[in-house]
């Protein structure tokens, strides 16, 4: 059963599609393991993880885009989140992902949020994105660049406390580097 209008969008390896009632124990599993999802925004209790899945259903609702959830092609599996997250309070439209536990080093974040900017831009008429991370998250911050962006600006997020700003390259206009240190033009 699908919970939103999110479209399913493909990649070679992964669907990215709305959320639906059997991502809730896997999402929720990713909330509650602070280590993980310190720096995503981690819950301090399956009542409050429950509550950010329905948030994400109820931002395709209202806003028309949302987190896809991440599913493996070849087996099903729910692989994390990637999407366009735009909650009250935020600065901007950002990209964001997420991957659960296994299935990292892959290429699978990379693979979600390009194919997740390239629908902001093509279908929802995005002109710009950020990524906004927590500082000393290494790894997103190594996501961003890979994709194509550029650090901006330190603010105080009304949710995460202080972050870093990274934005990324409008429609048509950037490149990201692939794992072999080859460019990839995403547009």
């Amino acid at each position: 059963m699908t919970l939103t209008q999110a479209p399913t969008l493909e990649t070679p390896r992964l669907i990215l599609r709305g959320p639906e009632p059997r991502d809730i124990a896997p999402t929720i599993a990713f909330l509650l393991d602070r280590e993980r999802s310190e720096g995503f925004g981690s819950s301090p209790n399956r009542s409050e993880a429950w509550r950010w899945f329905t948030l994400n259903v109820g931002h395709w609702h209202i806003h028309g885009y949302g987190y896809f959830v991440i599913e493996m092609k070849d087996t099903g599996e729910t692989a994390g989140i990637a999407g366009i997250w735009n909650p009250e309070g935020w600065p901007e439209p950002e990209l964001g992902w997420a991957l659960y536990a296994g299935f990292e080093g892959r290429g699978i974040a990379y693979e979600a949020a390009t194919r997740a900017r390239r629908y902001a831009y093509e279908d929802l008429g995005f002109d710009t994105l950020t990524s906004n991370i927590v500082p000393g998250n290494t790894r997103s911050i190594a996501l961003a660049e890979r994709l194509g962006a550029r650090f901006e600006r330190e603010y105080e997020n009304i949710h995460m406390g202080h972050d870093l700003l990274y934005r990324h390259p409008g429609p048509g206009a950037g490149e990201g580097r692939d794992d072999d240190g080859s460019v990839e033009a995403y547009a």
